[in-house]
């Protein structure tokens, strides 16, 4: 398998690049979107290829053991600065998110009584571009009000209740761009810039109930809050509405990021209203910048326990820094979904959830996600009303070390190698049928648990001489790239014996090419986000 880590990545841009066969600009929005968006693209794409070029450098240096510090002092983290939280978004206690490709689960979002809704254009959906353009036509209509889909039990349509639950937009992150827009030119762009440029040319300002809010995600450095504070300030312009007016929330999703927040936030501070702690990808993020270390080879991921010191010191820093300097501090997703056929399963997925959002809520963390409409009023209940009051705790130490080796926790077991590599080929092929997201034994698996699998994965085989696997019959067996092959080989048998599987000759060739995609990504060393 000969896995290293860095190197294989610096091709990262092209992963991303699903060009449409026909690209007709009036099936997002109007005609004019091409000139709205020409002048955007080329003061912003040229910058975004520079960031994402810097975010190669920097995963490089740290697989060389030169890892994301703190800044030194600076206004950013010294001086009284604050934003205002306005009222419209004090209570975020819950936010549902989904991929916005999904008309229905997004008007059951919408009508769940929760605080916030993330409609998604990234992780949880598939990065294609029949489905990137259903889901903006799908937030343009959530944003106008008039987003609905034909019930078929109820034989009618079903729209969107009014209520005051906040509508976010989440674009695809920097990392990624787009071909096939500008076809005469020949040129990517950055598909940050066409998501939001999209939303933002299609609304009505005066029609929103609430200022035009994105989520912001996959940052890598502070420095990269002037490419999203400038775009805001260009699209505002473009639209005639003042500078600010564009808000946001942003996720921290990698490592270096969790480093650098206090400046992310005072770069954004006429934009941003919180920070997220999208735990997934931080994860995801933490293996693979100690990806070289074998002292970070982490345990079975469901063995790992959701207070793991690794995450509570980033959540206290965030409450800390958000509650400082007057923003909103939101939580993670709760992987494990409720289910409304298996009484058991549901019954463990609601007691896994109270305790996971409590956890958050003990944390002085504001709200935190959920992915279904039966978690919201579980979730919502955990967390004070209508925040945290920006409560810190007495013990205020700023520069707190964010690795935190992962000793005594979990298992690293055989078994935990088969159910990540049947886990990634399941994923995947749920990707090759254009979903982005697919629940999976309980869980509600997206691009970010899915990268991590194929990260511990790769981490147990590139420390293979020092790393033993349980057995699960009292012995010890080494994470040998062969032995990693024949389990890949074995989980695609067993899942095409599964009935409607292999019997049915296109769903048994994805599976197969799904199998064959998911071990290359980890012999490739392709482990950003894709």
């Amino acid at each position: 398998m000969g896995i290293r880590g860095g190197g294989s990545e610096a091709k990262s841009l092209d992963y991303n690049h699903y060009k449409p066969v026909i690209f007709d600009p009036s099936t997002v929005v109007s005609q004019g979107f091409l000139e709205f968006l020409l002048p955007l693209h080329q003061e912003f794409t040229p910058r975004q290829r520079v960031l994402a070029e810097k975010r190669q450098r920097v995963l490089a240096l740290a697989h060389e053991g030169f890892l994301p510090d703190h800044l030194p002092p600076s206004e950013a983290t010294t001086g009284e600065w604050k934003i205002e939280l306005p009222r419209w978004c004090a209570d975020q206690r819950n936010q549902m998110t989904g991929p916005s490709d999904d008309v229905e689960l997004s008007v059951k979002m919408l009508n769940s009584g929760a605080p916030g809704v993330m409609l998604d254009l990234e992780d949880s959906m598939a990065n294609e571009w029949s489905h990137v353009m259903v889901g903006i036509l799908n937030i343009l209509a959530a944003l106008r009000g008039e987003i609905s889909y034909y019930d078929e039990k109820r034989r009618g349509k079903v729209g969107i209740k009014p209520g005051k639950t906040v509508t976010w937009v989440r674009p695809r992150g920097l990392h990624m761009s787009q071909a096939g827009v500008l076809a005469d030119r020949n040129e990517k762009i950055a598909a940050s810039l066409l998501d939001m440029a999209a939303v933002v040319y299609g609304i009505d300002p005066e029609g929103l109930r609430h200022p035009l809010s994105f989520y912001i995600p996959k940052s890598e450095s502070a420095e990269e809050a002037f490419w999203w504070r400038d775009v805001f300030r260009a699209l505002a312009r473009a639209k005639g509405m003042p500078e600010d007016s564009i808000k946001c929330m942003a996720l921290v999703e990698s490592h270096p990021l969790a480093y650098q927040m206090e400046e992310f936030a005072f770069i954004l501070r006429d934009h941003i209203l919180g920070l997220n702690l999208g735990r997934w990808d931080y994860m995801a993020s933490l293996i693979h910048f100690n990806l070289h270390d074998p002292k970070w080879v982490l345990p079975d991921r469901n063995t790992i326990p959701h207070d793991v010191a690794f995450f509570q010191r980033l959540r206290d820093l965030m409450v800390d820094i958000c509650h400082r300097r007057g923003m909103l501090a939101i939580g993670g997703m709760t992987a494990l979904y409720p289910s409304r056929t298996d009484a058991e399963l549901n019954e463990r997925a609601l007691r896994v959830l109270a305790e996971d959002k409590k956890n958050e809520a003990d944390c002085l963390m504001d709200g935190a996600w959920t992915g279904h409409p039966d978690q919201n009023q579980i979730a919502v209940a955990q967390f004070p009303s209508p925040n945290q009051g920006f409560a810190r705790k007495d013990s205020k130490e700023r520069y707190l070390d964010l690795r935190p080796l992962p000793e005594g926790i979990g298992r690293i077991t055989l078994e935990g190698v088969r159910a990540a590599a049947r886990t990634v080929i399941r994923y995947r092929n749920g990707v090759l049928h254009g979903r982005g997201a697919s629940l999976l034994d309980g869980y509600m698996e997206d691009l970010a648990t899915d990268r991590i699998y194929r990260l511990m994965i790769a981490q147990r085989v590139l420390h293979g001489e020092r790393v033993k696997l349980e057995d699960g019959a009292g012995g010890w067996i080494a994470p040998t790239p062969e032995l990693v092959g024949r389990i890949f080989d074995e989980e695609l048998e067993r899942l095409l014996d599964e009935p409607g599987r292999g019997s049915e000759p296109a769903e048994a060739a994805k599976l197969r090419e799904a199998r064959l995609l998911s071990e290359r990504m980890i012999v490739g060393n392709r482990f950003n986000p894709e």
